[in-house]
């Protein structure tokens, strides 16, 4: 039984994604024909928070499907510093819900200014960015009253994966987007993997990805945080081998966010290694190894929000309002 305003908003994923996909694809379309024709040699972007950690994610996909270089920006740069970059023959992607932090304006206004094609990913399609920005790829998530970010999170990989998929052409990819909300049902239909009895007494946590799963385990990590109150850090499986690793013998306890893409087999060896160092695992897993691998990371996350929401729940903490936090956080 849904217990929480968040479990309620991540359970709509599905038919916000299914909506929000049918509804940008003329959008994607056009975008995707303007970066064939400007061959951007860099992609930068900005974003705060949970859109930062989308911005790994479109970091790796960009990468994989694209082949062009991306890099997280550092919106200080601009806000505080008051620097221009020169972004000339760049893309800028500015990932947004509420797109109305300063320093997210100050970055996507420098953008502009220093020769960039900008695109801006947000929920409210009236704020200031999209007087900015060259275009504006609606999340179409519609209101998402708990402060902890769900259905919004998931639709905006779901844009990234749009958007780099009619960029290049990616027939495969393109078809798959249609199966993404059916997959997304599968998971929440599917039974919890991280349950309050598996980290009862947990105060520390690490969550392990490798590649895209990577991307996601930020994600994770900021939920666990969020509205479970336990301190949960992400890592690479491969750099967690390179000096972290030594915590396992602490007695810690691991999240393994397991993704069926390129990365799996080697992302298997690495959770063997802490394993076999006495690690506390826990396991995250797709249901349906059928599942595109690019659209793998998405339905991971999706079973994990539920489960989650259930963990804060059964340790006394309201996943809907954490305390001393905001929903439309604004910084300099």
């Amino acid at each position: 039984m849904t217990q929480t305003i968040m479990e309620q908003e991540a359970k709509q994923a599905p038919l916000v994604i299914e909506s929000q996909l049918n509804a940008n694809m003329p959008l994607a379309e056009k975008i995707g024909s303007k970066l064939r024709q400007i061959q951007p040699k860099m992609v930068m972007i900005i974003g705060r928070g949970s859109s930062d950690h989308a911005g790994v994610f479109g970091k790796y996909l960009i990468e994989i499907e694209a082949g062009v270089p991306t890099f997280a920006a550092a919106p200080s740069v601009s806000s505080v510093y008051g620097k221009q970059l020169k972004l000339d023959n760049a893309l800028v992607i500015v990932i947004s819900q509420s797109g109305r932090s300063p320093d997210i304006i100050a970055q996507a206004e420098m953008a502009k200014q220093g020769g960039a094609y900008c695109i801006a990913i947000v929920n409210d399609e009236s704020s200031p960015l999209k007087d900015i920005v060259d275009e504006v790829l609606p999340l179409k998530a519609g209101a998402e009253i708990s402060v902890a970010a769900t259905k919004s999170y998931l639709a905006t990989l779901s844009a990234l994966l749009q958007l780099t998929a009619y960029w290049t052409e990616n027939q495969q990819l393109i078809a798959a987007l249609d199966t993404l909300p059916a997959a997304l049902q599968t998971m929440i239909d599917s039974e919890p993997q991280l349950t309050p009895q598996a980290i009862d007494g947990v105060k520390n946590m690490v969550v392990l990805g490798r590649g895209l799963g990577y991307a996601v385990t930020k994600e994770m990590a900021l939920k666990l945080k969020e509205v479970s109150s336990i301190h949960a850090e992400a890592f690479s499986s491969a750099e967690f081998l390179h000096g972290p690793v030594t915590l396992v013998e602490q007695g810690l306890a691991i999240l393994n966010c397991a993704v069926n893409d390129e990365s799996a087999i080697s992302h298997q060896e690495q959770i063997d290694e802490v394993a076999q160092r006495g690690a506390d695992l826990v396991h995250l897993r797709q249901t349906d190894n059928d599942v595109h691998p690019r659209l793998a990371p998405l339905v991971v996350l999706q079973r994990f929000y539920l489960d989650v929401a259930e963990v804060a729940v059964a340790r006394g903490f309201n996943p809907d309002e954490p305390k001393g936090l905001k929903k439309v956080t604004r910084t300099l």
